[in-house]
């Protein structure tokens, strides 16, 4: 006898859709271009929950400090560029 525990509740297309808050068809074009893990049983396309967590984590954007971003300081002048080119 298996033991159907230690396999994980796979999601349907319709599922993760649903878990995201988007549209099947939005789903359906991160498949076409293989952006988002899936499995394919059969004819079927399944997805792990632990794999797609993984992949929101991976997509996640850094946190934002104090209103904006650690971003690089771009020159203000065409002057101030080459003086610290010097």
């Amino acid at each position: 006898m298996t033991n159907n525990d230690a396999l994980p509740q796979l999601l349907t297309i319709e599922q993760l859709a649903g878990r995201l808050g988007v549209s099947i068809r939005h789903i359906r074009r991160l498949i076409a271009e293989r952006r988002v893990p899936y499995l394919k049983v059969g004819w079927f396309i399944r997805f792990d929950p632990a794999e797609i967590a993984a992949w929101l984590d991976d997509a996640r954007h850094p946190h934002v400090r104090h209103g904006r971003l650690d971003a690089p300081k771009f020159p203000r002048s065409r002057g101030e560029a080459i003086a610290s080119q010097l």
